[in-house]
């Protein structure tokens, strides 16, 4: 996993670096340049007019050195200044740097758009990560004008303007992509700053790894090698046995579609036998859909309706397409009084943000699946997507259970109060019954013994990637919720490789 270090441990980062390695902060500079520059030549070719607009602080520096870099590649560069800060002594050694050849200006008045009207890209080198206050004066109007140009806006480590723990607002650039160094920043996981961040890429700079573990950061992005140590190997003597009993309490008239996705998902992820939970109505449906599954049929022919007995049971989930009839309140009441930890999603959701006392009977070490609407139910509203993941990490706690908020970068959070980002899915899985499916693949998990975090590292991670896979393969348009079940196979192919 790659921690999300804040700003305080950034700081402290590069500090130790300089000292770790006995070399000086021009020197590590120097090489964010170079991988900065590497990527901009890998991705745009030299005919491209180049335009660099710097602070005078260490950030402005380190576009002062990617100016001198990119002329040595041949690109057409263009350097402007922003004047009235102090300037940083790296700063100063990289101006003195500065080709000669290189045309540079001074910016020391408004500007408007039309400034940068020759240029291909800008790159923002104005504020780096220590910024503290809304941006102002002639800051300001300059990165009006780099936001009104029309040109491909790249920032360096961070979109100037951007604070990175706590909510932005005012004038900061709106980058096309983000070049950060060696490990992400918490505000380019959240939805509101994607206007800011564009694309951002991860680039190293030979920062020591055991520096960096050195630190204990409050959050993490996933990534394939995590999710690979945390699977099971299966052993030649294993049986299905070994693979635990998972039930799935779905379905309802008119929904039985969401069952089906979420036990398909649920055989496709491993599970040694799974029961489905369902109005006598979907029986057909079910035996016809699914031959793996077995059925357990609910008295009431079109909703879940009667008490359940869940002693035998390895993995709960409950939810999808469940309905918010009467006789489900109450059933799902007494479910939840089982003291078995499950996932819950969806209509069970919904039921307990309307009946706020079935949450006093949440067991600890549940898994929670709201999307942003049904976490709303839950939590009530939230001024910013910094206070939103406040209220998950406070629910968490509270509830002494999982909260995966589901989305780009989806969201899961821990009683400990760690927040796990994923690094696998795309827009094309914004459509109905995706998350019946990870209601299916989570339920699964938990039931072969996986605890509760590692059950919704591991499902999230798969659930996205078979959502990449399948998008590949048919496009975004056209994806569908049964697409990442049938890709659940190569997914866990891929993690296992």
């Amino acid at each position: 996993m790659i921690k999300v270090l804040d700003t305080d441990q950034l700081k402290k980062l590069d500090q130790q670096t300089i000292q770790h390695e006995a070399s000086s902060s021009i020197d590590l500079m120097e090489r964010a340049a170079e991988a900065f520059v590497q990527w901009v030549v890998q991705h745009f070719k030299a005919t491209h007019k180049i335009g660099i607009i710097c602070g005078t602080g260490n950030n402005g520096g380190d576009a002062l050195a990617i100016a001198r870099l990119l002329k040595n590649w041949s690109y057409p560069v263009k350097v402007w200044i922003i004047q009235g800060g102090k300037e940083s002594e790296d700063f100063k050694i990289n101006k003195e740097r500065l080709d000669e050849k290189i045309h540079k200006e001074e910016i020391n008045k408004s500007i408007d758009a039309s400034f940068f009207t020759d240029r291909h890209i800008l790159i923002d080198g104005i504020f780096g990560i220590g910024l503290s206050r809304p941006v102002e004066g002639l800051y300001a109007t300059t990165i009006d004008a780099i936001n009104k140009a029309k040109a491909i806006r790249i920032a360096i480590d961070v979109p100037s303007g951007l604070h990175l723990e706590r909510h932005s607002y005012g004038h900061i650039v709106r980058a096309h992509y983000t070049l950060t160094f060696q490990v992400p920043k918490l505000a380019f996981f959240l939805p509101e700053n994607f206007r800011f961040v564009g694309d951002w890429h991860l680039l190293d700079i030979g920062i020591s790894k055991n520096l960096i573990n050195e630190n204990e950061p409050s959050a993490y992005y996933l990534t394939r090698a995590a999710i690979k140590e945390k699977l099971k190997v299966r052993s030649r003597f294993d049986h299905k046995g070994k693979y635990g009993k998972a039930l799935l309490v779905a379905g309802s008239y008119g929904k039985m579609g969401a069952c089906v996705l979420a036990a398909r998902a649920a055989v496709r992820s491993g599970v040694g036998l799974l029961t489905v939970h369902i109005p006598s109505e979907g029986y057909t449906i079910m035996q016809t859909a699914i031959p793996e599954a077995m059925v357990s049929i609910d008295s009431n022919a079109y909703s879940f309706s009667e008490p359940l007995d869940v002693a035998a049971i390895d993995g709960v989930g409950v939810g999808p397409g469940l309905g918010q009839s009467k006789e489900t309140v109450n059933a799902l009441a007494k479910l939840l009084n089982r003291s078995k930890p499950m996932v819950i999603d969806a209509d069970a959701i919904n039921i307990i943000s309307v009946y706020r006392e079935l949450l006093l009977t949440v067991t600890p070490g549940s898994i929670l699946t709201p999307h942003p609407k049904e976490f709303e139910r839950l939590v009530d509203s939230w001024a910013n997507d910094f206070e939103r993941l406040e209220k998950q990490k406070k629910l968490s706690f509270d509830l002494k259970s999982v909260v995966v908020l589901k989305g780009a970068n989806t969201s899961i959070s821990t009683p400990d109060g760690i927040v796990y980002f994923n690094s696998t899915g795309n827009p094309g899985m914004a459509t109905g019954g995706t998350g019946d499916v990870l209601t299916g693949i989570l339920t699964s998990l938990l039931a072969q013994g996986y605890s509760s975090i590692d059950a919704a590292l591991i499902g999230v991670y798969i659930h996205g990637l078979a959502g990449d896979l399948a998008a590949r393969k048919k496009g975004m348009d056209s994806l569908i919720a049964s697409d990442l079940v049938d890709f659940l196979p190569e997914a866990f192919l891929k993690v296992r490789s």
